[in-house]
């Protein structure tokens, strides 16, 4: 069952994706080129409207006490910030300027995207492969 509900969301998710344009390099590119005469706001909704569903499933959060289909609810990250944190969502944020894309619009775009999606999705699970291969910071725990 949980996995089930797993992949309806994830389809959901790609779909949303898929719907609002995300996937689009050029248009995430307009949407971040916010200086010049070209810059394209409608990303903005899409960020707007996902506010609403998100505003609903934390009300609903508040009025259960576990969830409908696991035994509770996630704990709350430590909160620590450290240099390979920062450093990892400094290179998201700069990734993601560069080209457009990010983890969930590309494997969403795979099939629609053409090379330049499948060499960034090849990359970024090169990527994955070195940090999981690199060694472990000191003090920093590393699930496998």
């Amino acid at each position: 069952m949980k996995g089930n509900i797993s992949f309806l969301a994830g389809s959901l998710f790609g779909l949303g994706l898929l719907m609002s344009d995300m996937i689009n390099p050029a248009r995430v590119l307009a949407f971040l080129d916010v200086g010049s005469g070209a810059w394209d706001p409608t990303l903005a909704f899409v960020m707007g409207g996902a506010m609403v569903p998100m505003f609903v499933a934390w009300a609903l959060r508040r009025a259960l006490s576990k969830p409908l289909f696991s035994d509770g609810f996630p704990g709350v990250p430590h909160g620590v910030l450290t240099p390979g944190l920062i450093g990892g969502a400094a290179l998201f944020g700069v990734g993601w300027g560069l080209v457009g894309l990010c983890p969930g619009p590309a494997f969403a775009g795979l099939l629609l995207g053409g090379w330049s999606v499948w060499l960034f999705v090849a990359a970024m699970l090169g990527g994955m492969l070195i940090h999981r291969l690199a060694p472990i910071e000191s003090g920093a725990k590393r699930s496998v």
